[in-house]
């Protein structure tokens, strides 16, 4: 039986890194390929890297053997600079990737978005996420995946004071997130990798939206196979 073939775009971020790490050492994949700007400066027999117009992400080229998409772009504004730069790395890249699946009947796109995702917030962020699920959704694609993690936790090039005291509560106060406040727990970058692995090798049809409390469950798996 043939392996699975991935594509991750935003490799160089903190959830990208780990998931073409638990990508390569799966036995379940044969091949990964990323799209990124610049390399990720792995060597290993299974990696195939690209370097495409980000700007014409609909148009780009895409190897006909993908299985699974992987979207793990993202930016804050203070990164961007710019609501507008925001918008263009957390809303229309992906999308453009996105309809690029849906043109070459990609089997499966798999995307990081983020918990309190909603087109109608008045929270630009927010917002934003909420708008591009909205579009996503309307592709209908034919496997959509949707993660809404809280804060992220692990080892980023550049400091977010919001996943930093987050980090330090979780660590010295954990009983903060029990019960009702569960959902808002931390999650580690890693888990949320793990969790997307495993969601691809399930493969589940149309749409499906990941909490961020269930990407810990989900991740549990991953050490089981």
């Amino acid at each position: 039986m043939t392996g699975k073939v991935g594509l991750v775009i935003g490799a160089t971020g903190l959830v990208g890194k780990e998931l073409v790490t638990t990508l390569l050492d799966s036995r379940e994949f044969e091949k990964v390929i990323v799209w990124v700007r610049t390399s990720t400066g792995i060597q290993h027999s299974k990696l195939r890297e690209s370097f495409p117009d980000f700007e014409q992400l609909d148009q780009e080229p895409l190897p006909s053997d993908v299985d699974c998409i992987f979207c793990c772009l993202g930016t804050t504004i203070k990164k961007a600079k710019t609501k507008e730069a925001f918008r263009k790395v957390d809303y229309t890249y992906p999308l453009m990737l996105a309809e690029n699946a849906k043109q070459h009947q990609v089997r499966q796109f798999l995307i990081i978005s983020a918990m309190g995702a909603d087109e109608k917030s008045h929270v630009f962020y927010s917002k934003t996420k909420g708008q591009l699920e909205t579009a996503l959704k309307q592709l209908q694609l034919n496997s959509l995946t949707i993660f809404r993690p809280s804060l992220l936790l692990g080892n980023r090039q550049e400091f977010r004071l919001g996943e930093g005291l987050a980090a330090l509560v979780s660590k010295s106060c954990p009983f903060v997130f029990k019960g009702p406040l569960k959902k808002y727990k931390p999650v580690q970058g890693k888990m949320v990798a793990e969790a997307m692995y495993i969601c691809a090798l399930q493969d589940k049809k149309g749409i499906n939206e990941v909490a961020s409390y269930e990407i810990e469950q989900i991740a549990k798996y991953s050490d089981k196979l």
